[in-house]
């Protein structure tokens, strides 16, 4: 199958519209996944024309495109706060990248996931890593992305060209603008970019009114550039990214402001036949948050103010070269992650506290990948062995707090909080060329993931939980294990000259999978200090991370046909089941079975799409973790493009035709008093409303 009509694949969800020919030569569909954001359309090789970005806007959170793939989902905690879900897994487990760059979050509630600095207006395309990360691409314990941003490469001659991908939106349903792009010039010998964005909105209605602090406003600027020597070629990537004032209801706390920095240096270079990169990496993140100034204030006493700052340094090195009748590429990375946070209340200089203080991973790894034909198959064979070691500082309490806090810091300082392991992922990919249009693809890997700092590190009782804003209490534990995936999954992929189908069955047999649990045998009994903090904080039965044995199973599949002429069908199914294999109960936050159905009239200068969207009930919830039930629901849009002459793209639709209200399974629940959704129900989905998108390019 042609990397080009992969593509075409992916916009079967009625996403992708324009690959850069560097990208569409590097992607195998057996591998990858793509989908394209922005820019003009492709053209194909095969009688199936590819979907223009049209798309829904839904937002400048590239995780509603995600979403809309086989195996993904959306965790919707907020417009800028939204997480991938990979066939049943989300957040730390997934290897999610920026524009090629890994990176630890800031916050500890994840109010900044991964793709929270990849605003839509500058990201060209999505890069999946279809069913599980190749070693290469470093840790995670499933699949993963790298969100690739916008360039202007290099020319084809010494003359000096100029170039822009720019676009600009806005949406109806929360009076949302988002503009942005890259412009730059560039030769045979140098490039330089610049790149920026804006994104505001209001608060989103619904059919039965607004949400509440779902405001938001977040800002981008930097630039890109890459010169080519007879030593190799040189690149330098800044970018310095704002968000400010943005409301999260299904968090305890708003987002006052993320003040990002991203610094990448890189080197390639081929000699002798062998392939040389190299990149060093710095991200500091500054991050405030509170409980008052974006919602309805609590009383002076209860007010918070929460100060987190996380920083990641890291490297790689890598060759490649023939061998074995193949290719290998040999590779060594690492990062040093800090995370801190304190909590203050602005009325008392003295109430502060630091539930996370100055903790320090260290990762070092190194990997081999070999990619070649074994028999009949192509192949990719991989193994990583990672050592990792973490630690935390003291825990400081102010005088103002309670004995209770001052305990529970007193016994987390004098315990041990360091430690180290080595963890050791291998992967065996394999998939027989097509022939007929038709490939068979196997992939067997054992994957693992060490728990994050706020699993490990929750000395206090607390909501935060690394995303899952779900209100409960957790605590931490200083002696958890590594997460150990054992993953099958087969499958096939079809394409002809009128019709595609790509179905995937797989399984993740998960020990030491992570999860809340109840903190001991007597539930809603106060009986040790731990218990006493927490129901002095309004939850009596919190929960504490535990190694749990866990089983996701499922299968997903895209698929579309052509009638002939420019009428055609596409769609995407999906469906995930997580249980817990040590008891009887679900795991917890797993996706409801959703297909997506697009039939699209499309031309050669505009295209037209009505589209459904189909949602089951969710009834296989997590009874640990006081997870309810939802129901289902359809929502239909209809959408189209013009491509009004070459470089300008006109996009216009309407979301939620019929103004249906409806709650997805995995958005968040409600905690802010502001609005019209009751304080403890799940989030809604946003109403009816109109969208445009203005694309320019050269």
């Amino acid at each position: 199958m042609s990397s080009r009509f992969s593509l075409l694949l992916l916009a079967g969800a009625s996403l992708s519209a324009f690959a850069a020919p560097a990208l569409a030569q590097q992607t195998d569909p057996a591998i990858q996944d793509v989908i394209i954001v922005t820019g003009s359309r492709i053209e194909t090789s095969t009688e199936l024309s590819v979907t223009p970005d049209a798309a829904p806007l839904q937002g400048g959170d590239i995780t509603y495109l995600t979403a809309r793939t086989p195996g993904g989902a959306r965790i919707g905690n907020g417009e800028l706060s939204g997480q991938m879900q990979y066939r049943g897994l989300f957040g730390e487990r997934l290897n999610l990248r920026v524009d090629g760059q890994r990176f630890a979050s800031g916050g500890p509630n994840l109010m900044d996931p991964v793709f929270h600095y990849a605003p839509a207006p500058l990201v060209a395309a999505i890069v999946i890593d279809r069913g599980v990360s190749p070693v290469s691409a470093g840790p995670g314990l499933a699949g993963g992305a790298d969100a690739v941003f916008k360039r202007i490469d290099y020319a084809a001659s010494s003359d000096i060209a100029f170039g822009y991908d720019l676009s600009l939106g806005g949406r109806s349903v929360n009076d949302s603008v988002a503009a942005g792009g890259v412009t730059g010039a560039a030769t045979d010998a140098w490039r330089v970019n610049l790149l920026g964005a804006w994104e505001e909105g209001d608060e989103t209605e619904f059919g039965d009114g607004v949400i509440g602090g779902s405001a938001f406003e977040r800002g981008v600027y930097g630039l890109s550039a890459g010169v080519r020597t007879g030593l190799g070629e040189f690149t330098l990537d800044l970018r310095r990214q704002n968000t400010e004032p943005s409301g999260n209801p299904p968090f305890p706390m708003d987002i006052l402001y993320f003040d990002t920095d991203f610094a990448r240096i890189g080197y390639s270079n081929e000699v002798g036949g062998v392939r040389v990169e190299a990149h060093v990496h710095s991200v500091d993140v500054a991050h405030l948050m509170d409980n008052y100034a974006l919602r309805p204030a609590p009383l002076p006493a209860l007010q918070r103010a929460s100060y987190a700052e996380a920083t990641t340094r890291g490297g790689d090195l890598s060759i490649s070269f023939a061998a074995l009748g193949g290719e290998l590429e040999l590779g060594v990375d690492g990062e040093r992650i800090e995370h801190s946070v304190n909590i203050t209340n602005p009325n008392n200089a003295g109430f502060f506290v630091s539930p996370f203080p100055q903790v320090e991973i260290d990762r070092i790894g190194g990997f081999a990948e070999w990619s070649g034909r074994v028999g009949m198959f192509e192949s990719q064979l991989g193994l990583r062995v990672d050592q990792n070691s973490y630690d935390a500082g003291e825990a400081v309490v102010g005088p103002a707090l309670p004995m209770g806090p001052r305990n529970l810091a007193a016994a987390f300082n004098s315990a041990d909080r360091s430690g180290e392991e080595t963890t050791i992922d291998t992967v065996a990919r394999f998939w027989t060329p097509a022939e007929d249009g038709f490939s068979w693809r196997v992939t067997l890997a054992r994957k693992q993931q060490m728990p994050g700092y706020v699993q490990r590190y929750a000395w206090l009782p607390l909501n935060a939980s690394g995303g899952l804003a779900d209100g409960n209490i957790y605590t931490g534990d200083l002696g958890l294990e590594p997460e150990t995936a054992w993953i099958a999954e087969a499958g096939f992929d079809y394409a002809s000259s009128r019709a595609y189908l790509r179905p995937t069955v797989y399984v993740r047999q998960v020990d030491n999978y992570i999860q809340g649990v109840p903190f001991d045998a007597t539930v809603g009994v106060a009986d040790t200090l731990v218990e006493m903090v927490a129901a002095s904080s309004g939850d009596a039965t919190p929960l504490r991370w535990d190694n749990i044995d866990a089983r996701l199973y499922g299968f997903d599949l895209d698929a579309g046909y052509d009638f002939g002429g420019p009428l055609r069908m596409d769609g995407v199914l999906n469906y995930v089941r997580g249980e817990r294999r040590d008891i009887d109960d679900n795991l917890y936050r797993i996706a409801a079975p959703n297909l997506t159905l697009g039939l699209t009239w499309d031309t050669q200068d505009w295209s037209a799409t009505l589209e459904a969207r189909a949602v089951a009930e969710q009834d296989e919830v997590s009874r640990t973790n006081s997870e309810s039930a939802t129901d289902g629901y359809v929502v239909l849009s209809a959408y189209g493009d013009w491509e009004i002459r070459e470089g300008v793209r006109l996009a216009a639709g309407v979301e939620n035709l019929l103004d249906h209200v409806y709650q997805d399974h995995l958005a968040g629940y409600n905690r802010n008093g502001f609005g019209d959704v009751p304080v403890g129900e799940r989030i809604p989905g946003a109403g009816r409303g109109v969208f445009v998108r203005l694309s320019l390019s050269r």
